[in-house]
């Protein structure tokens, strides 16, 4: 089909590529509809911008969730089920185009669509960085044109018909959706299932989180939500616990703490959390002022502190075991200790009697040391063999020359034997 159809929209034409089947479908306040598109410059060349079919993941949108493409939402409900169409849009329409498309593109990336972005709304955080990280895409955003859509609807599921994301969710949907969420929970903590719980959990506070955000902080009806959302934080924290996240437990249960002071449940947890990373002080300090707020936990209290002292005690006693040679110089393997040199009456060791040589490997100097030891003897041993020498040869020149000159012979002789002697 070549027709141009006029929507009641101004700016939008409308052409048929491929008609669909059935009737047209009833789209509703957050029916979730399923598409593929493609987005052409109305150019000569119609250049091709973005196709959903590239990333084999087709587009989805919200019926009556304000997304950004507005202008998406009315081509769509104009739309069967298998039906392709072409729609030509004024650039009143596509203004908004390039920062949905930058979205897109890192989502097929695998990041994240709003990293590095301040909070505030797109718009202005284009503004902030005068680019979208893509060429084309800051084009259009510079110069502003109308562009070509084609749409392939795949299928419209009714609000029923699907698990809606918080986000997708009114407020009487979410309010419903908690308790629910909560029963869950708890369900799942029965059979020890703590991440699964946790994340029950999670999506109820998030729901409540949402809420909150739209009322005045410390008003009646955001202290309601507040509430209401302590218990299931406590409960996350619980899960938290069990699957070993301490550092998180502490991050929420001082959060809680900090909106609600009195809550004896937030100290005890934090407190465990604490015991587990061993801050003891901290642990001690709330355990404490849970048993002072909540009489009921005195003794489940004291019994963790026992523990937490036991565990206390055992660590610095591994901890010294651990450090106390840390700055003892190690003995080398068969080298004597004190007693041993003593009872051996020298340098001699066990080890070198036996095998011979176990100083030879010594790395603190003691093989060096008995070097030195059987040298020294050894001079003094050639020093007295060389006295000898010169005596007989003194009282052989006394029996010649007379006595005399033999006797200031053998005081210089005597004299230099003795100063070469090492004493």
């Amino acid at each position: 089909m070549d027709a141009m159809y006029l929507l009641n929209v101004p700016g939008v034409k409308k052409k048929i590529l491929h008609g669909g089947c059935g009737q047209l479908p009833t789209f509703q306040d957050g029916s979730k509809i399923t598409f593929h598109f493609q987005t052409l410059k109305d150019d000569f060349e119609r250049t091709v911008i973005d196709d959903s079919r590239d990333s084999g993941i087709p587009m989805e949108i919200i019926v009556g969730k304000m997304f950004k493409m507005e202008v998406w939402e009315t081509l769509l409900t104009s739309m069967r089920i298998r039906e392709v169409a072409e729609f030509w849009c004024d650039a009143v329409h596509t203004g908004m185009y390039a920062l949905v498309s930058k979205g897109m593109r890192r989502i097929a990336e695998g990041k994240d669509p709003l990293e590095g972005q301040r909070h505030r709304c797109g718009m202005g955080n284009m503004f902030d960085y005068h680019s979208t990280g893509y060429e084309d895409l800051d084009e259009l955003q510079r110069t502003p044109q109308p562009l070509i859509f084609i749409m392939e609807l795949f299928k419209v599921d009714d609000p029923s018909a699907y698990k809606r994301d918080t986000w997708a969710m009114s407020k009487e949907e979410k309010l419903a959706a908690v308790p629910v969420l909560h029963s869950e929970g708890n369900r799942l903590v029965l059979h020890k299932k703590y991440r699964e719980a946790a994340e029950k959990y999670q999506e109820a506070v998030v729901c409540l989180r949402n809420l909150q955000a739209k009322e005045k902080p410390w008003e009646e009806d955001w202290l309601k939500l507040q509430n209401l959302m302590t218990p299931l934080m406590l409960n996350y924290c619980q899960c938290q616990l069990e699957l070993g996240e301490y550092y998180e437990v502490l991050e929420h249960t001082t959060e809680i703490l900090q909106k609600s002071h009195g809550n004896a449940k937030a100290y005890f947890k934090r407190a465990k959390a604490h015991a587990a990373v061993w801050n003891e002080k901290e642990a001690r300090n709330d355990f404490l002022q849970a048993a002072q707020l909540d009489p009921s936990m005195a003794a489940a209290a004291k019994k963790e502190m026992k523990i937490l002292g036991e565990r206390m005690r055992k660590k610095h006693v591994e901890d010294r075991k651990r450090y106390q040679g840390l700055f003892q110089q190690p003995q080398p393997e068969g080298a004597a200790t004190g007693e041993e040199q003593q009872a051996g009456g020298g340098y001699a060791t066990a080890g070198n009697e036996e095998g011979g040589g176990g100083w030879e490997k010594s790395e603190t100097g003691l093989g060096t040391e008995c070097f030195r030891a059987e040298g020294k003897e050894a001079d003094q041993e050639n020093s007295r063999e060389e006295l000898r020498i010169e005596a007989a040869r003194l009282k052989e020149n006394r029996q010649r020359e007379g006595p005399g000159q033999c006797l200031s012979q053998a005081k210089e002789a005597t004299w230099k034997m003795s100063s070469s002697i090492p004493v």
